[in-house]
């Protein structure tokens, strides 16, 4: 009998690293909630809805790694943007060490050596 493929594997690695990729969206700047849900949907294998993101950017507010502004909307009421703050880029810098480290270990494994 040949071996089932854990379904839940993207998930997991997914929700293991969403924090991470939400902070590095903001980055550059503030960003609605809406834009990072949509940034993450065009990404093969990111794919996430606002009721996985608003929860996580609360968490991220309570922790004191984003902030938030209100700011008029033209088609709308006003919208809460979310930036991030120092200890979040701190926490973003620390993870992307530990990524790539983590990354090169996992590749060294996984991935057949070229035979010369």
């Amino acid at each position: 009998m040949e071996p089932t493929r854990p379904a839940a594997l993207p998930g997991q690695l997914r929700r293991g690293t969403l924090e991470y990729c939400v902070l590095a969206l903001l980055r550059p700047g503030e960003r609605y909630a809406l834009d990072l849900v949509r940034e993450l949907g065009a990404v093969d294998g990111m794919v996430t809805s606002e009721g996985t993101i608003y929860p996580l950017l609360s968490r991220l507010r309570r922790d004191g790694l984003v902030e938030t502004a209100w700011h008029e909307s033209p088609s709308g009421p006003p919208r809460r943007y979310y930036r991030l703050t120092e200890p979040g880029r701190e926490r973003l810098d620390e993870f992307v060490g530990e990524w790539i480290r983590f990354r090169d270990a996992v590749d060294s494994l996984v991935i057949p050596k070229e035979t010369a």
